[in-house]
């Protein structure tokens, strides 16, 4: 273990939310060991500032909560502990030892709970066997994310090389790579994700594993996968995040259908591709972003061409659109849930790319105080920026926008009158002779 002292490390307590001082200044004052862990050390020591810090300590989930009346105990597969300041939750967690050698029942634990089960293929079913702080380390998923900081003697503790990997910009997983990814199969999208997040380059070993193990994502209960999900396109670094998915072929584990579409059409690819940009740069701008209009141009290939078969087929327009959005939104959820306060949003954005094609008349202004129509006219934008034809929807909504009310009401009600079709005049028929 590498201890790394006050002036040969950045790391300053100013940069440590009073929450998580103060979490690990109790706990030491308990009689524990307390220790700022994971990725708020590595981003202090790359010189950001993190938004989460989490606690690692030997003290059992029951300890902390009776040290703490501001807490509660989250978790099954790995009990841990929040600890709430006002809207700030410090998580805390106890150090996690090895499987092996380790009794059943721990005498650290209450009710029976400190215990781990895996399933017959070596997926971590439940993991609460608690250690000392080498085991934990060890027990971490990547180099980078093992470095404890000590708030009390200002110290960080690296026992895993993860500073020699920070500074060459590698990300390694811990331990043998097949082995950990057989444990916990998401960790391939941790490595992918950091990777992208923190545009470092991944370690040979821990790379090689992944096309061997990838296939153990089937495992992972959907739910968890939406939790991924999240994670994946909402940190900033969605479209090299989005690169590395392809690269390593994960994405078919979370969108499978939208998969085989990218490795077939160049259009659904730069659809992608302009979708994960645009997120990234309303993030960097500070706007907000909803995962429902992420998913809409991730699926939005598989619902296109299911409209366009039942469109062909003789359904109306709106009813073959609400079909095909339907039947993709079902078949996308054997795979990764995705709850409904997304996925109604989403289909909305889609049926609105059909209610978007009308230019004439009150009814097409009225569009514009819509709800989803910002959502709508941003998702028409990516459409034609992939290379779609929508006939230069996109620069009239544009253009309409840019106008004052009355004048939208005018250029609309114009337009309404040149598309009019000519009354027809209808021809007397002559009187029967007498």
């Amino acid at each position: 273990m590498d201890i790394i002292p006050r002036d040969q490390h950045c790391i300053s307590r100013k940069n440590i939310s009073d929450g998580a001082l103060k979490v690990m200044s109790r706990l030491r004052s308990g009689g524990f060991q307390a220790y700022l862990v994971g990725g708020a050390v590595r981003d202090l020591l790359l010189g950001g500032r993190p938004k989460d810090f989490d606690i690692a300590t030997d003290a059992t989930p029951e300890a902390v909560t009776a040290l703490f009346r501001n807490s509660r105990i989250i978790g099954r597969r790995f009990r841990i502990v929040h600890v709430r300041f006002g809207r700030e939750i410090i998580e805390v967690t106890t150090f996690r030892g090895h499987h092996n050698n380790k009794p059943k029942e721990d005498p650290r634990s209450e009710k029976g709970s400190n215990h781990s089960r895996q399933s017959a293929s070596g997926l971590l079913l439940r993991d609460n066997v608690y250690g000392t702080l080498e085991e934990d380390a060890a027990r971490r998923d990547l180099s980078v994310n093992a470095l404890y900081y000590d708030s009390g003697k200002f110290e960080v503790f690296d026992h895993l090389h993860g500073i020699k990997d920070l500074e060459n910009r590698t990300i390694c997983v811990i331990g043998n790579p097949e082995q950990r990814y057989t444990e916990d199969p998401v960790r391939m999208l941790r490595v992918v994700r950091f990777a992208a997040k923190l545009d470092f380059n991944i370690d040979q070993r821990t790379a090689e594993a992944i096309p061997r193990c990838a296939h153990l994502l089937a495992e992972i209960p959907a739910a968890r996968l939406f939790d991924e999900f999240l994670k994946l396109f909402l940190g900033g670094s969605a479209s090299r995040t989005m690169d590395n998915l392809l690269e390593y072929n994960l994405l078919q584990y979370l969108f499978p259908s939208t998969n085989t579409c990218i490795e077939r059409d160049a259009t659904v690819v730069r659809l992608v591709q302009a979708a994960m940009k645009n997120t990234d740069n309303r993030i960097a701008e500070g706007k907000h972003v909803t995962p429902a209009f992420i998913l809409a141009a991730l699926l939005w290939p598989i619902v296109s061409k299911q409209f366009s078969v039942l469109e062909s087929s003789g359904e109306a327009p709106m009813v073959a659109m609400h079909s095909a959005a339907q039947s993709t939104v079902a078949d996308a959820v054997k795979y990764m849930s995705i709850p409904r306060r997304f996925s109604q949003p989403m289909k909305e954005i889609w049926e609105f790319q059909l209610r978007l094609q009308r230019r004439t008349g009150r009814k097409a202004i009225e569009l514009i105080e819509h709800r989803r129509f910002r959502a709508a006219y941003d998702f028409l934008l990516l459409r034609e920026q992939a290379g779609e034809d929508t006939g230069e929807l996109g620069n009239w909504w544009t253009e309409i926008q840019a106008l004052s009310p009355e004048q939208r009401l005018q250029k609309a009600t114009s337009a309404e009158g040149n598309h009019k079709r000519p009354k027809r005049i209808r021809k007397r028929r002559p009187n029967p002779a007498p």
